[in-house]
């Protein structure tokens, strides 16, 4: 069986350090915003090539946060991809603001610069673009058009940690830039975490009181802030594990290479990759006219796969009631994209058996 992921094989050749890692802490009597969680920081800010990181409880309050912090609420609009996890929406809504959808390029499922200036109104704000899958999105365009209007950029890089676009990492490519470190994703930790990063002095200093209940100094307050902080467990699993993440996406780019060789002139339709640009392969996403059958084909000899994602953000429950444009391409990636299992302990070998299981 080759499962879609496994967690322990991911975490296995990093054990003894995390171990070491868990001890220091349980050692050092300190397990909230102390010496792990800030020596995190600036490693992964230097990593990213930003000039601050702050570490907070999961990706959604990253970009969540980021947004309050910009003070972009109700009344606002930010332009979101059609074709996202929900958490991209979600952090706008949470925010006050209305998501603003815009349609994806089928090939590389990232936001088209080419359809965004036609959704920006008076009250657009900002734009959130993803790096969906770990493929960088467009950056130039998108940040031509948001100098042009006056609107602030901010990266959803949930997926793409140490994804290049033109030289630069993810993390860097806008005004911030919102990371998760779910425990599946390129960068996890053992449960959940997130951070910002940016060089925006000010916009730091306000994300750091507000992740910290609005205080800089203990029970004095400046701001209505939120209780949302990396604990020093995760931080120091995560410095572990960071120091090894060049190396897995280095694998990981490798299996996708086989995989796009494999497959090509398959039954599936393969992932454009954007020239210029340095995907992470956080996951393989191929498409298909006859995903169920796909799908069954390749359960029956025996290789997990998974949906990301079944339902288009704008026919959730969540935001029912609202007058959503005609997104068309979001609507028919949720019947055909399935992903394969790609993941640096996998084999050769094993790409070769999904890669069969595929084509037969």
């Amino acid at each position: 069986m080759i499962e879609f992921l496994s967690l322990k094989r991911v975490n296995a050749p990093h054990e003894a350090g995390i171990r070491q890692a868990i001890q220091r802490v349980i050692d050092s009597g300190w397990y909230i915003l102390g010496q792990e969680t800030e020596a995190f920081e600036r490693e992964f800010a230097e990593y990213c090539g930003a000039k601050h990181c702050i570490s907070v409880a999961n990706g959604l309050d990253a970009l969540h946060l980021v947004l309050r912090a910009y003070d972009i609420g109700a009344g606002d609009e930010v332009i979101v991809p059609s074709n996202t996890f929900i958490a991209t929406w979600l952090a706008v809504s949470q925010a006050g603001a209305t998501p603003v959808p815009v349609e994806p390029d089928a090939g590389t499922f990232n936001l088209d610069p080419a359809l965004i200036e036609a959704a920006i109104t008076p009250r657009t704000r900002a734009i959130m673009p993803v790096h969906l899958y770990g493929q960088p999105a467009d950056m130039d365009p998108i940040n031509a058009i948001a100098r042009k209007h006056g609107l602030r950029v901010i990266e959803d890089a949930a997926q793409a940690h140490g994804a290049r676009y033109k030289g630069k990492r993810a993390g860097s490519l806008g005004d911030a830039a919102g990371f998760s470190f779910y425990p599946g994703k390129n960068l996890g930790a053992l449960g959940d975490g997130g951070a910002i990063t940016t060089s925006d002095d000010t916009l730091a200093a306000t994300l750091r009181k507000m992740r910290n209940y609005g205080s800089s100094v203990k029970y004095r307050h400046d701001i209505p802030g939120v209780n949302s902080r990396l604990d020093e467990m995760q931080a120091a699993v995560l410095r572990v594990k960071l120091s090894h993440l060049d190396s897995e996406n280095a694998t990981r780019r490798a299996l996708a290479a086989e995989y796009l060789q494999a497959l090509r002139g398959g039954p599936v339709v393969l992932p454009t990759v954007l020239a210029d640009t340095e995907p992470v392969w956080h996951l393989m996403v191929v498409q298909s006219e006859q995903r169920e059958a796909l799908q069954a084909q390749l359960t029956r000899r025996e290789v997990g796969s998974m949906v990301h994602y079944p339902i288009a953000c704008h026919q959730q429950k969540a935001y029912a009631g609202s007058a959503w444009p005609a997104l068309p391409i979001a609507e028919r990636l949720q019947h055909q994209v399935l992903s394969l299992p790609i993941s640096p302990y996998l084999t050769s070998a094993e790409v070769r058996t999904v890669a069969d299981a595929v084509r037969g």
